[in-house]
């Protein structure tokens, strides 16, 4: 028997298949041996990966069938004795046994030089709802689960078009992980598209153990140090339909509730849902406001070290800033100590029970916040900038930009302090450099349309206009 193809002989095609999925240590592989229309068959499936109450119907059908009325071949079976639609034909033991460990329904029948694949399987999946990072004001309140199907299923329910592509591609040598990726044919940048699938084909690994951040570092793989975001992370069907429909590519992984969003420069990643669904001036304005606290969380607490060092450039009516109490430690090690701490707060409530988390959160205000003040370890102005900076950080829907941003306040907080005025400004001309030089994953700019100047798409970019065609 060829070992890449299985036989007419049903004893061999089930000792081979018996040896190779190891059928006698995995519980949760089945199979059964059975007689349709006069002949010896044998079916596989994964326990938990089949509805039981088809696979009753469909047993009960294949044994009421008579010896005369048994089709000649496999395809003459899928064709016209088969009551089911989604019906596939196999002979290569690798796609055979990739479609069983799939959850998919395999029947071999003595005589067929073919692998009948019923695709009956159902997937233990969490109920749609709305996603506890990306919420909105108002909007629908649907979200993406951990069950690629019911994904593409939800853009799907959005784009009515057959414009509207879903292809699938596998990666990952032992996890053969599903990967779909969804585009509009008539819309999509076909030469990136091609670059993508390639860049899928080619990854050599043995599993996607961090699902999409397992197949962003294999997509993307130069300029690994500059932290700013190369996709764009969403868990809402409609933001990632609304940028299907912009040419962009959303790629879905199975086992992740989110969709990748490629190629994203930094105004992708700074939009909302929110912005569109309110009406433009509304939009607008919590666009605006968005980016104007990006910029603040960056430059508050730098800014504020830099006037403590410089107190004579303090304005006129704003000496009211300056630190009033003794201070007991560097404010440089007061914010280095403090951005640790909130990432502490923010992993600790991560990990918290539920049940614990409101008196624990009332504990740790209490404790870290007026009691380390009073004891002198922060000052009370120092407190306050990081609490705005912590909470200000949670304005941006992308985990990826805020710690980016982080990272570079940082440096310049360091930079500040080490070298004053001037540190200050190679900090900030750093920034610049990070986002300037930073490539999306399709090689274009990362902060277009600024970078080549577009005036209309930039006017799009910062203003929610009313959609095209609506009366005045």
């Amino acid at each position: 028997m060829n070992k890449n193809k299985m036989s007419a002989s049903l004893a061999e095609n089930m000792k081979y298949l018996n040896n190779y999925l190891s059928v006698d240590e995995s519980f949760d592989i089945v199979y059964r041996v059975i007689k349709i229309g006069g002949r010896n068959a044998c079916m596989y499936f994964i326990d938990g990966f089949c509805k039981d109450e088809l696979m009753q119907k469909m047993l009960q059908y294949f044994m009421d069938i008579k010896e005369e009325e048994m089709p000649a071949d496999a395809h003459e079976m899928s064709k016209t004795s088969l009551p089911y639609v989604e019906v596939d034909l196999k002979d290569d033991w690798e796609q055979i046994a990739y479609f069983i460990m799939s959850g998919v329904f395999a029947l071999f029948i003595d005589g067929y030089d073919k692998c009948l694949l019923i695709d009956s399987r159902t997937y233990p999946a969490r109920s749609v709802g709305e996603p506890e990072k990306d919420k909105v004001l108002r909007g629908s309140k649907d979200g993406f689960v951990e069950t690629i199907v019911f994904n593409t299923a939800l853009i799907r329910r959005r784009i009515r078009s057959p414009q509207l592509h879903m292809e699938m591609l596998h990666a990952g040598n032992s996890s053969q992980t599903d990967i779909v990726l969804c585009y509009m044919n008539d819309r999509v940048d076909h030469a990136f598209l091609d670059k993508i699938k390639e860049r899928i084909k080619q990854i050599q690994v043995d599993a996607l153990t961090m699902n999409q951040e397992s197949l962003a570092e294999c997509l993307y793989k130069k300029k690994w140090y500059n932290p700013f975001p190369k996709f764009k992370f969403t868990e809402r069907p409609d933001t990632a339909s609304a940028q299907i429909l912009e040419g962009d590519i959303v790629i879905l992984v199975d086992n992740s509730p989110s969709a990748m969003i490629t190629p994203t420069s930094i105004f992708d990643i700074v939009e909302e849902a929110d912005d569109y669904y309110f009406p433009p001036i509304t939009g607008t304005y919590l666009r605006l406001s968005r980016f104007l606290i990006a910029i603040l969380t960056y430059f508050m607490t730098p800014t504020f070290l830099l006037l403590m060092q410089r107190p004579e450039w303090i304005p006129s009516g704003f000496e009211f800033i300056m630190v009033k109490e003794t201070i007991n430690i560097p404010l440089i090690w007061q914010f280095l100590i403090l951005e640790l701490a909130i990432d502490g707060l923010r992993l600790a409530a991560v990990n918290t029970p539920n049940m614990l988390s409101t008196p624990l959160s009332v504990m740790a205000a209490l404790v870290l916040g007026e009691f380390s003040v009073n004891s002198g370890w922060f000052n009370a102005e120092i407190m306050l900038y990081m609490a705005f900076v912590a909470i200000a950080n949670y304005t941006q829907a992308s985990y990826e930009l805020s710690y980016a941003i982080k990272f570079m306040r940082i440096i310049n907080l360091i930079l500040t302090a080490i070298f004053g005025l001037w540190g200050y400004i190679a900090a900030v001309v750093l920034l610049i450099v990070a986002i300037a030089t930073n490539r999306t994953v399709s090689g274009k700019s990362y902060i277009y349309p600024l970078v080549p100047f577009n005036l209309k798409q930039l006017s799009k970019r910062l203003f929610r206009y009313r959609l095209p065609g609506s009366r005045e």
